[in-house]
């Protein structure tokens, strides 16, 4: 085989991991349906919020989460699966609550993983699965950012975790990535960019620098990078004015256009009245406050985004093409890549064709993050120089 179609999908599984149930059943049967649509030979899944905001009491069922969807009926042409939970809380300078997990399909023989410890190549079978703090895995390598990495801030258990692939001649590397949030919407629209905006900058490079420090293979770098819409500039630009409210401990912004009323904020209180702003047909005028990739460009790419933001979507099953009111909708969850990578994208037998960028469960609730995916066809096999 030497195209070889690769499936690569990050999801912030926090809510569902803490409210399961239907949430949970809709989650799984998004995935399935995301697979079978594309029947790819490589299936890399990232997840983040393992175990949701109550991990403690959550970590059991979780782990439930996965082996059903690893046992299911519906991926079990994928005789090789290799996942890796970082689920140890007990160690908070460590614990990441990522975890990683990977299909590889029956028709796929060559793929082989890299031991980190012995700095080689190793053959891969069947189901094996890693959970724990993983530090004694040989084949992923973890970092959760340092604690004293912002002083400001509360501690926080964000980071990256790594895995490194050869499928049959070609290599290249695996990140799973959760940079940091907003912790309030006044704050961040304070200025542009903003201070949060300034933390997942830093914390961006810390994690290039580990990786081009390390080998240099092919990159794809995919996870909830929490990227915001520049809120100051977006709101300058919608010509909406702000209004005294006579709240004298400025824990409250309101914003009016015409004398009407169109946003009400607070530190974790978004609400704007224009239900329309933020759906399918402004994606492009959206777009243009995405600015948190753009000191990254000379180094990572990302396919174009033709998708609503991702984030924050309502838990309430019910709705689950509505946000909630509680952050300004933007795209968190994304796939980027090194150029190195995004050259192997040109390979496909169809080229550009090939590749597909998109949202997961649209029309259904999956928690409060969509899903997002990014497929194409891989050229494995290398030219070989002419004797």
């Amino acid at each position: 085989m030497d195209n070889v179609g690769v499936l690569l999908i990050t999801a912030n599984v926090g809510s569902v991991c803490d409210e399961p149930d239907e949430m949970e059943i809709n989650w799984l049967q998004e995935f399935y349906k995301t697979v079978q649509d594309h029947q790819a030979a490589f299936i890399a899944l990232h997840l983040q919020e393992f175990g949701g905001k109550n991990y403690q009491e959550n970590m059991g069922s979780a782990d439930g989460f996965i082996r059903r969807l690893i046992e299911s009926e519906e991926m079990s042409q994928y005789n090789c699966a290799q996942t890796f939970i970082d689920k140890d809380f007990t160690q908070p300078e460590k614990f990441t609550a990522l975890a990683s997990i990977y299909f590889i399909h029956n028709s796929l023989c060559n793929v082989q993983m890299y031991n980190f410890q012995e700095k080689n190549f190793i053959s891969i079978s069947g189901h094996t699965m890693w959970m724990g703090s993983l530090e004694d895995c040989p084949t992923v390598h973890k970092e959760r950012f340092p604690q004293d990495f912002w002083l400001e801030f509360a501690w926080t258990r964000k980071g990256f975790m790594k895995t490194r692939w050869r499928v049959n001649d070609r290599i290249f590397d695996l990140v799973n990535l959760h940079l940091f949030h907003d912790a309030s919407n006044l704050v961040s629209s304070d200025c542009s960019p903003s201070v949060y905006s300034a933390n997942r900058r830093r914390g961006l490079y810390h994690v290039l620098t580990r990786l081009t420090d390390d080998c240099n293979a092919p990159f794809f770098l995919f996870g909830d990078f929490n990227f915001r819409l520049d809120l100051k500039s977006l709101i300058q630009a919608q010509g909406w004015s702000s209004s005294d409210t006579g709240d004298t401990d400025g824990q409250t912004a309101v914003y009016e256009q015409d004398g009407e009323v169109q946003l009400i904020m607070k530190c974790k209180r978004f609400e704007h009245q224009n239900a329309k702003l933020f759906q399918e047909d402004n994606v492009h005028m959206l777009l243009r406050f995405d600015h948190e990739p753009i000191p990254f460009l000379s180094e990572l790419t990302e396919v174009q985004i033709s998708f609503p933001p991702t984030y924050p979507f309502s838990e309430d099953v019910t709705k689950p093409t509505e946000y909630m009111t509680t952050r300004c909708p933007a795209w968190c969850d994304r796939v980027f890549m090194s150029h190195t990578a995004r050259a192997l994208l040109q390979k496909g037998k169809y080229e550009e064709a090939c590749v597909h960028y998109g949202r997961i469960g649209g029309d259904v609730c999956m928690g409060d993050h969509k899903p997002v995916f990014l497929y194409f066809e891989m050229e494995t096999k290398l030219d070989q120089p002419e004797n």
